[in-house]
């Protein structure tokens, strides 16, 4: 998600296309919480580990 969302966020730049800027922005956002949440052990969604 982090990967994807650095792509998209790219790709809005280049492009200037807002709404890709934005969206990936927010997904790296939420794949950093995700990350962060997974290495201190919590379980995300019932999961322990997000792949």
């Amino acid at each position: 998600m982090i990967v994807f969302g650095a792509i998209l966020l790219l790709l809005g730049y280049l492009f200037s296309m807002p709404i890709l800027f934005y969206i990936g922005i927010v997904l790296l956002v939420i794949g950093a919480v995700f990350w962060i949440l997974g290495s201190v052990g919590r379980p995300v969604a019932g999961r322990r580990a997000w792949y």
